[in-house]
């Protein structure tokens, strides 16, 4: 007689995990990195401490994922067809992200990742990176357009973009979580006509 196959656990429930990682960022932008604690996400997730220690095994590693997470519902913008419009979605979803709940957010974060590798590293990955990515892609379908002439360090230029809209929305005494959503997108297409110059497509 054949022995019986071993017998599986359970699997992971996916449900709560995304508990969890709404609990964290709930608690990151309500009372910052230092006020967050592992017993109080598991608790406000509804789950005990056990279960959270059994997905991540430390504080770090649980808000990276939370980061990593966030990014994951922010990660697609459409190809508008124009250097214009790719622009202005990609400033509209940046400044979005910058402000509201997820402005305090990324204030929490950054302040940590200032001391903590592992978590500047995420952040860079979750926020900044992707940034980098959609610039890049849409200067050179423009180029391919014949829209604008080749571009020089096409790698900078998520900078560009990015730079302004974490100026104006996290290094000012207004907290981002008192900017709404409407005076958020005005911003962003305020600050379009001066990127579009920057890289060769004139002003809007």
């Amino acid at each position: 007689m054949s022995e019986a196959a071993p017998r599986r656990g359970r699997p992971r429930d996916a449900g709560r995990d995304q508990a969890l990682l709404g609990a964290t960022l709930a608690i990151l932008a309500e009372s910052g990195y230092g006020g967050l604690t592992t017993a109080a996400v598991a608790a406000r997730a509804g789950v005990s401490t056990a279960t959270l220690y059994r997905r991540w095994s430390s504080k770090d590693d649980l808000v990276i994922a939370a980061a990593a997470a966030y990014h994951e519902t922010l990660d697609t913008q459409p190809d508008t067809g124009s250097l214009e419009g790719d622009l202005r979605a990609v400033l509209r979803a940046k400044a979005a992200t910058l402000t509201g709940e997820g402005g305090r957010l990324m204030q929490a974060l950054i302040g940590e990742a200032a001391q903590n590798t592992a978590l500047a590293e995420a952040l860079t990955d979750a926020f900044l990176t992707p940034v980098h990515r959609r610039v890049e892609e849409a200067v050179r379908r423009a180029v391919d357009r014949g829209e604008i002439p080749p571009v020089e360090d096409i790698e900078l230029l998520g900078d560009v973009v990015a730079g302004p809209v974490m100026s104006r929305f996290l290094l000012t005494p207004r907290r981002p979580d008192q900017v709404d959503a409407v005076t958020a997108e005005r911003t962003a297409d305020r600050l379009l006509p001066f990127i579009l110059r920057a890289v060769g497509g004139g002003g809007a």
